[in-house]
């Protein structure tokens, strides 16, 4: 589902793995299309390893975003903080109240809408049945 789409620390928004050279990685912006490289001292997380913190350990992002597709809501990052706490708390009622900052649910919410815009969401089942 998430395969080759990056974060990047002090970057705004995703990016898709272009190749790889020596020294860096070259990536393309989701939101601007422009490609950049992003070296080795950058922060580059790849949102197929990312994990949401829960009650009982963590759920991957990418179980998360298919609970809240499956949902059929979806809310504006720039809601109220109490309105981002209630969604996240009718997706997923079992996330660390104490571990999982706002700043990280509107990231995610922002995260999922770029990927909802560029039709990169795709179900598991549905990625395993288009690499056979």
């Amino acid at each position: 589902m998430l395969k080759g789409i990056l974060s990047i620390s002090g970057q705004p928004g995703l990016f898709k793995l272009v190749t790889e050279t020596k020294n860096s990685i070259i990536v393309e912006s989701l939101l601007t299309g422009k490609r950049i490289p992003a070296y080795s001292t950058s922060k580059i997380s790849t949102l197929s390893d990312i994990s949401i913190f829960t009650e009982t350990g963590e759920i991957l992002l990418t179980e998360l975003f298919v609970r809240v597709k499956k949902s059929g809501k979806l809310i504006s990052p720039k809601v109220s903080t109490d309105e981002i706490k209630a969604f996240f708390g009718e997706v997923l009622p079992e996330y660390d109240k104490d571990r999982v900052y706002v700043s990280d649910m509107r990231k995610i919410l922002q995260w999922y809408q770029l990927l909802s815009d560029k039709n990169l969401l795709i179900e598991p089942e549905e990625e395993i049945k288009s690499e056979e």
